[in-house]
């Protein structure tokens, strides 16, 4: 198995590859403004761009933008300095990888770099209807900020319904096994899954 290779992003046509590969992914486009202010990191199998993700780690971070005033003006988590924190974004995987040790790949690599940047808090966003990207987040032991309908400027685009969460940058190191084990349990049951098709192919042809 080919082994995933990974870099920073520093031409603009990889760039834009990347972001339209994201839009494809989650069905969001991310403007150009904020992705000019974005470190972006993507996999490679060979030539082909298999996933990747942003780090975002000066203020304004987009996930904060989303957030309602009043929500902004109660919670305890805004009493923090903004220079602490860093958000991720643009997460997405080719349905290309197959196994978990390609897709625990990206994440570890993920995890690292955000631990490198030395920001006490990682934001993070997704669509409230996404259970498999509400689940990687728990793990994290992110905790909420909001969740609902998204503060849109004019012009902008985003999920009908968001989650913004914070974790700590600890807390996503230390939680690294935690990803494993949910990606090997993954593979099993992908695996499962098959050998239970191809046994009903198997009857299905007996009767």
């Amino acid at each position: 198995m080919e082994a995933i290779k990974f870099k920073t992003l520093t031409q603009e046509k990889d760039i834009e590859y990347f972001l339209s590969r994201f839009e494809g992914y989650v069905g969001v486009k991310l403007p150009y403004d904020y992705a000019q202010r974005s470190t972006f990191v993507a996999g490679y199998k060979g030539d082909e761009m298999v996933g990747g993700y942003m780090l975002v780690t000066k203020p304004e971070f987009r996930s904060l933008m989303f957030v309602p005033d009043d929500v902004r003006e109660s919670h305890e988590f805004f009493r923090n300095e903004a220079y602490d924190m860093m958000e991720i974004n643009g997460v997405w995987m080719s349905a290309s990888l197959k196994t978990a040790s390609e897709q625990f790949s990206i994440w570890l690599k993920l995890i690292l770099d955000a631990f490198k940047c030395r920001k006490q808090f990682v934001l993070l966003m997704a669509n409230q209807r996404n259970i498999n990207i509400r689940h990687v987040h728990a793990m994290t032991g992110a905790k909420d900020i909001y969740e609902g309908a998204p503060m849109l400027m004019s012009g902008d685009k985003s999920h009908s319904t968001i989650r913004v969460s914070y974790t700590t940058r600890w807390s996503l190191l230390l939680n690294v096994p935690r990803y494993w084990f949910e990606y090997k349990s993954r593979e099993r049951r992908f695996h499962r899954r098959l050998k239970q098709r191809a046994y009903s192919r198997v009857a299905s042809r007996a009767s």
